[in-house]
């Protein structure tokens, strides 16, 4: 039924990515995703194609402001080759604060600066395979000069896909109208919030350009509670209580928050943030919040969960692995159960 993608912790670096990658695919799932937050994402991605053979992984997602198109355009033809076409290219645009403060990169207008980031990779991609002159000419972007010495040439599998994180709704309509999928943030993954909101944006976004939306890669990745044990499945919903609490102090998460109508949680925890009481967020956070926004239970049942929430809204979703190698075998029967 479903894709299954392995999540990966956002503080994995180099040194362990590769057992990582490798017990994925042991595992049987069908790919991972790699971050791109306290490492950098194409070089984790680079280390584990290495170490697999068949996954296929992609960055979930890349921050694209603070890097030229141009040098993600070699970094994932150059992926795309060493693995044999498995490599997926996810982008992102962050908040402004971050791009500002923290890359000291330039903000403008988001949604067309992504817009034309994608519209020139796949220019760049284009002339990369076919020699002919690179001329990309936008209002953020311009590649006009590619001498045959900067050309790294033909490969075998010129069709990389470009999948973009999207939240509001210019953003969603114009990743539906121009990249081959979607990667969803953690906060918008509750079914009601795909069904009434995501996906008739990326509806509207596919009228636009006149495409079905048949072979959309939409990436539902929601936070899950799940492991062996009773006992473990609340410890992992207390960690998601936790980081939940973290995330929805950023106004630009509350649009699924708004939703259910839970806007003043949102405000609350923001003025937490401000006033630096970083313990008492996880207080925000109800029972009631964590059911609808974090599948939760055991590994025999876990499967079950997903399709009662997700069948018929995607068919790709990420999936934790267990923090212990000794709960493999009990995790790769959910997901051969999710693949069903």
């Amino acid at each position: 039924m479903f894709q299954v993608f392995a999540a990966t912790p956002e503080d994995m670096g180099p040194g362990e990515i590769g057992v990582h990658a490798a017990r994925a695919e042991a595992m049987g799932f069908d790919g991972l995703q790699v971050p791109d937050a306290l490492h950098d994402g194409l070089l984790l991605a680079a280390m584990a194609l290495a170490a697999s053979r068949r996954l296929i992984v992609g960055t979930g997602v890349l921050v694209a402001f603070p890097r030229s198109p141009m040098t993600v355009a070699v970094a994932s033809w150059d992926l795309q080759q060493m693995s044999g076409g498995r490599f997926e290219l996810g982008l992102g645009t962050q908040i402004r604060q971050n791009i500002e403060q923290r890359y000291s990169a330039r903000w403008d207008s988001p949604v067309p600066q992504l817009r034309e980031y994608v519209q020139s990779l796949k220019a760049i991609f284009h002339s990369f395979q076919t020699g002919e002159k690179l001329d990309f000419r936008g209002e953020h972007y311009s590649f006009t000069r590619l001498q045959p010495f900067f050309n790294p040439g033909p490969i075998d599998h010129p069709e990389i896909p470009i999948l973009c994180g999207a939240v509001g709704p210019d953003m969603t309509r114009m990743v539906g109208r121009i990249a081959d999928g979607m990667i969803t943030h953690p906060t918008n993954t509750p079914p009601e919030y795909i069904r009434e909101v995501c996906l008739p944006r990326l509806q509207a976004g596919f009228s636009q350009a006149g495409r079905d939306g048949e072979d959309f890669r939409l990436v539902l990745g929601p936070l899950t509670a799940t492991g062996r044990d009773e006992e473990t499945v609340a410890a992992e919903w207390e960690k998601q209580r936790n980081l939940l609490g973290f995330l929805y102090s950023t106004p630009a998460y509350w649009p699924s928050l708004e939703l259910f109508g839970w806007q003043d949680k949102g405000q609350q925890l923001l003025e937490l943030t401000r006033s630096g009481d970083w313990q008492a967020m996880r207080d925000i956070v109800t029972d009631e919040m964590l059911d609808k926004f974090v599948p939760r239970g055991t590994y025999d049942v876990i499967a079950d969960v997903y399709r009662q929430r997700f069948a018929g809204l995607t068919r790709r979703i990420t999936f934790p692995m267990p923090e212990d190698p000794a709960d493999d075998t009990l995790a790769a029967a959910a997901i051969a159960q999710l693949k069903q």
